[in-house]
């Protein structure tokens, strides 16, 4: 007998990891150490599904994590607003709102610099 619910949905982090798991090669890698970043770089972080992508949020929207053929993609809800001394931002530089991080094969994060715009974007939200 099954005893899960009928309508039983799964929850955010559940989906991730699906996510995650299916897309099987370095583009999985990268989103759970993109993931793994943001959960270390602050604890209260609260993880969602929307859009059909990984999303971060804390006091609102941080980031999502959006998985392309040839990019992993963190896009910054606040990010035009964000001080980025790293030059982390590399994609939608244009928008007046929103900022991204696109990682391709190969490449290394700075995991000090991400952890410190995740901090930055929270700070930011806290303050709003």
């Amino acid at each position: 007998m099954n005893k899960s619910p009928v309508n039983a949905v799964a929850s955010p982090a559940e989906l991730i990891d699906e996510r995650i798991a299916t897309l099987g090669d370095w583009r999985g890698e990268m989103l759970a150490r993109v993931r793994a970043l943001i959960l270390a770089a602050d604890p209260g972080v609260v993880e969602e599904w929307k859009w059909s992508n990984p999303v971060w949020s804390h006091h609102g929207l941080i980031c999502t994590g959006e998985t392309y053929k040839k990019a992993v993609k963190m896009t910054f809800a606040k990010g035009a607003a964000l001080d980025d001394p790293s030059g982390l931002f590399n994609a939608s530089l244009d928008g007046n709102v929103r900022r991204a991080i696109d990682v391709h094969e190969g490449d290394k994060l700075d995991e000090k610099a991400l952890k410190a715009l995740i901090r930055a974007a929270v700070a930011l939200n806290k303050a709003s």
